[in-house]
């Protein structure tokens, strides 16, 4: 089932070069395999959902210190190669509402401080069943206090050492407080369930999911085949292949020359150049994107809470949508989450204001302050929004020197370096966000927010069984981000994915990070 054909090319192309620049060169070389051209033999011809083919998508990615362990996962890449392999017991719809997947139900006892999870009947890729002990396993691994696992944070609540399996596919989750959301720990970014006892990651990765490995080539592509006896229905491609083309300019010509039929994250500007003109297709999810300047509270000059209130006011928001983003996407107030559940709407819409923004540097001694921003082409818009803010910070009297960093490297080096830097996320609940990003043990703290007053405002939320009540928590909580935390949280953008025209089946609103996003087993070529 393996084409040699398209091997060479990986090889002599995509494989060649990590910045994309082979990618280029193939266009016009036309599809190696005949699944993107709309004559393929699997055609249903009627538009229902055709079997067979291989579907190549082209992603951003971080380069050789790649890993498919499913734990690690932070890029949009990581998380698509995980999504193929591996399954979480519940995963984000596109409303942000935790949905049940290897879960088939999950209930609370009368004070919100055990919920007992039962499993659906589900196979690992080896014939395994996918068991409660797996469950456990895969959580206490991620809660491992010695390593540094996306979703640690997002797991604490669980008292890992007092839950229990109390049949083969039931767990009762004993948990340290009351937690009203629990269902969104389930679902929380990165919790995949593994096979008991799994640590060969990258070289023979079993997982529950709807693609089984074939091949991974750090940086480079990753192989998956269809596995038929996928819980949820067996996926209509035959294979997957996801390849690492960093460059925007390059994952396009490979999709407008026949190599890939899927390319995650263009450019506005691309999506308008090509938006119905018939040669691919434009999906755009939405205001799904935030677009942030990150600001380190831990260190000078944004340790001083004056400082990073002059940023928030020295910031032209509508500049920096119609600027960076090329007008598609809305703008921010400095919160995440907009338009979802808990966003605290009633907030000033803040406006750019450089004679108080002036005030403020002068109150904190720092009229004359020079920083440096930390950006690089890895996003769209991250270097048209740097050279936007640099200006307008000029107009205030700061001097922002725009650094350019590795594609390959920039998210890893940005989490714990430097002081100010350019930022995006896909969309999680806002309760997943502060988990996540904002308390003192979270392991993607990129703000370096370290408040254990905040921290116990979230367990408040957390344990608060009342809606209306929980909603004034998080309210509290936002307030307090507004007026002095580390996000400047300038937009909101479309998300922007290009497909071959014989892409079918692609959701069209599910935002990125949610379950229908980059969900290939329900992706067919027509």
């Amino acid at each position: 089932m393996h084409d040699e054909r398209f091997s060479g090319l990986r090889r002599r192309g995509f494989l060649a070069a990590g910045t994309g620049a082979a990618a280029l060169a193939l266009v016009g070389c036309g599809n190696g395999n005949g699944n993107g051209t709309g004559d393929d033999p699997a055609d249903s011809g009627d538009g229902k959902p055709a079997k067979g083919g291989r579907l190549r998508a082209a992603f951003a990615g971080g380069g050789a210190s790649e890993t498919l362990d499913p734990h690690l996962a932070n890029l949009f890449a990581d998380a698509a190669r995980a999504k193929a392999l591996y399954d979480k017991l519940a995963d984000f719809g596109a409303d942000l509402s935790a949905q049940p997947r290897l879960a088939a139900s999950w209930e609370p006892d009368k004070t919100l401080a055990r919920w007992k999870v039962t499993l659906r009947q589900a196979t690992f890729h080896d014939g395994r069943p996918v068991t409660a002990k797996d469950v456990l396993y895969s959580y206490r691994r991620i809660a491992d206090p010695k390593q540094a696992y996306r979703a640690k944070a997002s797991l604490e609540p669980i008292d890992l050492d007092a839950s229990r399996a109390t049949g083969e596919r039931v767990i009762e989750f004993v948990l340290k407080r009351p937690t009203a959301e629990f269902p969104n720990v389930l679902a929380a970014f990165g919790a995949y369930v593994v096979p008991e006892n799994a640590t060969d990651f990258d070289k023979k990765p079993v997982g529950s999911g709807p693609f089984r490995f074939v091949s991974f080539a750090p940086g480079r592509s990753a192989v998956f085949r269809r596995n038929d006896a996928y819980w949820d229905g067996a996926p209509h491609l035959d294979e997957l292949e996801l390849v690492v083309v960093n460059e925007e300019s390059a994952r396009v010509n490979a999709l407008l020359g026949g190599q890939i039929e899927y390319a995650h994250e263009l450019a506005p500007t691309t999506a308008r150049a090509h938006e119905g003109k018939g040669q691919i297709e434009i999906v755009r999810l939405r205001g799904s994107a935030m677009q942030a300047f990150c600001m380190k509270t831990d260190r000078a000059p944004f340790d001083d809470k004056r400082v990073r209130e002059a940023f928030f006011l020295i910031a032209d928001r509508q500049e920096l949508v119609d600027g960076a983003l090329s007008g598609a996407g809305v703008v921010g107030n400095d919160l995440f989450g907009k338009g979802y559940e808990y966003y605290a709407d009633g907030l000033p819409q803040r406006a750019q204001d450089l004679d108080k923004a002036r005030a403020l540097l002068k109150q904190a001694g720092a009229e004359k302050l020079k920083v440096t921003l930390d950006t690089s082409a890895v996003a769209a818009g991250f270097t048209e929004a740097a050279g936007i803010f640099r200006d307008q910070a000029a107009k205030a009297g700061v001097t922002v020197d725009v650094k350019v960093g590795s594609k390959d490297s920039y998210w890893k080096d940005i989490l714990d370096n430097g002081t100010l830097c350019c930022y995006r996320s896909g969309a999680m609940p806002i309760e997943a966000h502060i988990s996540q990003r904002l308390l003192t043990d979270s392991t993607t703290n990129a703000t370096k927010w370290k408040h254990k007053d905040f921290d116990a405002l979230y367990q408040q939320a957390q344990a608060t069984r009342d809606k209306a009540g929980r909603a004034a928590v998080y309210e509290r909580m936002q307030r307090r981000l507004y007026a002095e935390g580390g996000f400047l949280i300038w937009g909101f953008a479309d998300w922007i994915i290009g497909t071959a025209r014989a892409v079918k089946g692609v959701e069209t609103k599910a935002p990125a990070n949610t379950l229908d996003w980059a969900r290939f087993d329900k992706v067919w070529l027509a």
